[in-house]
């Protein structure tokens, strides 16, 4: 009996002894399951991560915006002589004397037939005449000129005061934005827009014979003026930031050079970025780069000052018959603040080797193309703009700009202009290269109520010698900041009260509004020939490539989407 209890002892010390082994070695299997497992989890979290990284929400960002606009355009304008209408009446009247005199003394005292060959030649001589002396030879020494001839066919061009009207304008408006991260610190904006008017494939809708910014579309103003239903490239640029980890950055390509503050409330965009230009000085499609430096300045916030170069024309080849200069850009911009209450900037823009006529296709003057170089312009700004919130039951956006133009003419005139320089003469009358000063005040109010109505006005005076280069800023007309006069504009927008979806800036709205133009000088948006004082124009004294406005008006209304 002992000897079997003893035994069965033994056992259970045994089994006792050898059941730790046991659980040590389960524990041991289950940890190389578990651990195998969380590998696993953690290989499949990696992929869901690679995965994400290369989706396209982490990479690419889409966004744009379409506007469907009608606008009612009503103008008056003074009685001047079209020198176009004058030449045409002239060759027919000289022909047909030409036809009935024979070799006979005509109404210009020389033979009717030689009259008809030097009315002839004179279009093509004035053309290749590009500097102020050979332009005052000319003048002395054609015998057309001479003998008085334009006195007496001046009132073959007589074009008498009238109201030129487009009762409902109808336009389509379409920008597709694509914002890509190619590497770390290197993006790549593209924007590609088209603006088209209803029922039309060319910009004779919106064109006439008012004001060189909007005689036809060009470079600079494709995708801002109506023109095709093509859908050109408003910006493509990269930009390198962070450059040797600094706050620097450089960025080359078609910039983003239009609608610039403080045309962003209006147009009710948000505020622009670092990419941005004063409206009031520069609103053109320019092909360039900038290089920037953006330091942490406390007493300064959100400062940044940045250097910019485009190029608004390239000449091609020089040759024998091709001695145009490419027209260039250069520019300063000092932002000391920029805040979401305060924005502040500070602008210099010189323009170099300034052209005549931009290339044109189709335009109210035919094909055309810059024939010489006139000059260059120095342009200077200052201006702020800030919100205050909690006024009343809403928010305040107010600003103030102000802009100086200077032109330097060098000797050139352009032939296509009638000898006119830059900022200087009237046709067939040449003027000596002089210095002109102009200046010009833009200021503005917004106010958004919680119900997403926002009630705007601005305003805008440019004197008698200011010039801008804002071809491709948002008004039918002209260009309003470059108007040597008054422009007057209240509007209002609705948001709708809808959930934004694509981002969160998202946003349906419709716009109404008003515009006013008092123009007090000729010349508005055009650096080619001197200013004349709209009140002392005469119908048969005054020799004008465009129709000289005295007031327009513009009522407007546009249903709108950014998404």
């Amino acid at each position: 009996m002992k000897q079997k209890m003893a035994k069965k002892l033994l056992c259970i010390a045994v089994a006792g002894m050898m059941f730790p082994m046991a659980a040590q070695a389960a524990d041991a299997d289950l940890q190389l399951k578990v651990d195998k497992l969380t590998q696993e989890v953690n290989d499949l979290k990696g992929t869901v991560q690679r995965n994400q990284d290369r989706s396209l929400s982490k990479w690419l960002s889409i966004g744009g915006e379409y506007r469907f606009r009608v606008d009612s355009l009503r103008g008056e304008t003074v009685g001047y002589t079209d020198p176009n209408k004058m030449f045409t009446a002239a060759g027919n009247f000289l022909q047909s004397e030409a036809f009935h005199l024979g070799t006979g003394i005509g109404s210009f005292g020389m033979p009717a037939g030689d009259a008809l060959l030097g009315f002839m030649d004179l279009g093509n001589t004035m053309k290749s005449t590009t500097t102020y002396a050979a332009a005052r030879n000319f003048l002395g020494t054609n015998p057309m000129i001479a003998a008085g001839a334009l006195n007496m066919l001046a009132p073959m061009g007589a074009v008498e005061a009238y109201k030129p009207k487009n009762e409902t304008l109808y336009t389509n408006k379409f920008a597709l934005d694509l914002h890509a991260k190619a590497t770390q610190d290197v993006t790549v904006n593209v924007k590609l827009a088209m603006y088209k008017s209803f029922g039309s494939q060319d910009d004779n809708a919106t064109t006439g014979n008012y004001f060189s910014d909007r005689v036809g579309a060009f470079d600079g103003t494709l995708g801002h003026v109506p023109s095709t239903g093509l859908l050109d490239v408003d910006r493509a640029y990269a930009t390198w930031s962070n450059i040797a980890e600094q706050p620097v950055w450089f960025s080359v390509g078609r910039r983003p050079a239009t609608n610039g503050a403080p045309s962003n409330l209006k147009l009710n965009n948000e505020r622009p970025g670092n990419g941005g230009t004063p409206a009031l000085l520069v609103d053109y499609a320019f092909d360039g780069m900038t290089i920037g430096y953006a330091p942490d300045i406390e007493v300064l916030p959100g400062f940044y000052t940045k250097l910019c170069y485009g190029r608004g024309f390239d000449s091609g080849f020089k040759t024998s018959t091709n001695s145009v200069k490419d027209t260039d850009m250069l520019g300063l911009a000092i932002i000391p603040v920029d805040t979401d209450p305060l924005r502040v900037w500070l602008q210099w823009n010189r323009g170099f080797n300034i052209f005549d006529f931009p290339v044109m296709s189709n335009s109210t003057f035919g094909d055309t193309a810059p024939s010489t170089n006139l000059g260059s312009i120095d342009w200077y700004g200052a201006g702020a703009m800030s919100t205050l919130k909690n006024v009343g039951p809403g928010s305040l956006n107010f600003f103030a700009d102000f802009g100086l133009s200077i032109t330097h003419p060098n000797d050139n005139v352009s032939g296509q202009a009638g000898f006119q320089g830059l900022g200087t003469g009237s046709f067939f009358n040449p003027a000596p290269p002089e210095d002109k000063t102009g200046w010009a005040a833009y200021a503005g109010v917004r106010y958004d109520l919680p119900s997403k109505t926002k009630l705007g006005f601005e305003f805008n005076h440019g004197s008698k010698d200011w010039i801008t280069f804002a071809p491709a800023s948002d008004d039918m007309w002209t260009s309003k900041v470059g108007v040597r006069g008054n422009v007057y504009e209240p509007y209002i927008i609705q948001e709708l009260d809808l959930k934004p979806i694509s981002s969160y800036f998202s946003k349906a709205f419709f716009k109404l509004g008003y515009q006013y133009y008092d123009f007090e000088y000729t010349g508005s948006n055009n650096w080619v020939g001197a200013p004349v004082k709209i009140s002392d124009i005469n119908p048969t004294n005054n020799m004008m490539l465009l129709a000289p406005v005295k007031t327009a008006q513009d009522v407007y209304a546009t249903f709108e989407v950014k998404f």
